[in-house]
């Protein structure tokens, strides 16, 4: 499964390579490119509060190349900054908020929309709700590892797949079967994200041993470097 999904990533970045060497050309700049890609994750969290489940799939999956465009674009263009980074990462946060917040405003309006069974409309408002704080917590976990200096991308859930379930499946299937397509999405997206953040907090609990315990490492876990200087100073910041 792993060898199939790095196959399909490497298929569309010789796909959309054109495009970037053209937004080169042009001058177009990544922080440019990452605005309207977040633009185009709002508008999608619009067509699924409006109840356009399948239009709003195919919309998120024919746009999200502007989640790779600005990268691609900031390499190539040479135009690589801190705060690029910075801002790519925040607006991602909007785009994540903005689509399960639109999926969250469709199963409140059930009762108006009826996509999905009568009873499941409240259930799976707090089930979105709470697949939002997982997503942001698997984005701020990784987040604050990094700012220790330790490499947290660990998990079953990254941004790509994610991006993907809030996509692929809703624009072939819609709310297919009375919506349960739908709401097992939500569900699986909910659960993996919460399950990605624990497994976060697991490893860096792991890899941060060696300052809890300075007579020596734990289990072969290394120091990374911004923790060895924390040790010999007054302490973590909070």
């Amino acid at each position: 499964m792993q060898r199939l999904w790095l196959a399909i990533q490497r298929g569309y970045l010789r796909i959309i390579e054109p495009f970037a060497g053209w937004l080169v050309k042009v001058g177009v700049g990544p922080n440019t490119i990452t605005t309207v890609g977040t633009l185009t994750y709002i508008v999608g969290g619009g067509l699924y509060a409006s109840g356009h489940i399948m239009t709003a799939g195919w919309w998120l999956g024919l746009t999200a190349m502007f989640d790779v465009l600005d990268g691609k674009v900031a390499r190539a263009s040479g135009r690589t900054t801190v705060f690029g980074a910075f801002y790519d990462s925040t607006l991602d946060r909007v785009a994540d908020g903005a689509v399960l917040g639109g999926l969250a405003v469709f199963f409140a309006r059930n009762d108006v929309l009826h996509g999905v069974p009568h009873w499941a409309g409240t259930p799976m408002v707090a089930l979105t709700i709470l697949g939002i704080i997982g997503t942001f917590l698997t984005s701020y976990t990784r987040a604050r590892a990094e700012a220790l200096g330790i490499d947290a991308k660990v998990g079953m859930m990254q941004r790509p797949e994610r991006v993907t379930l809030l996509s692929a499946p809703q624009a072939f299937f819609g709310l297919a079967l009375g919506g349960w397509v739908l709401m097992l999405i939500v569900a699986v997206l909910s659960v993996t994200a919460w399950i990605t953040a624990v497994q976060r907090i697991v490893y860096v609990h792991r890899v941060t041993q060696p300052i809890d315990h300075p007579e020596g490492p734990v289990d072969g876990a290394e120091v990374p470097p911004a923790l060895a200087e924390a040790r010999r100073g007054p302490g973590l910041p909070s």
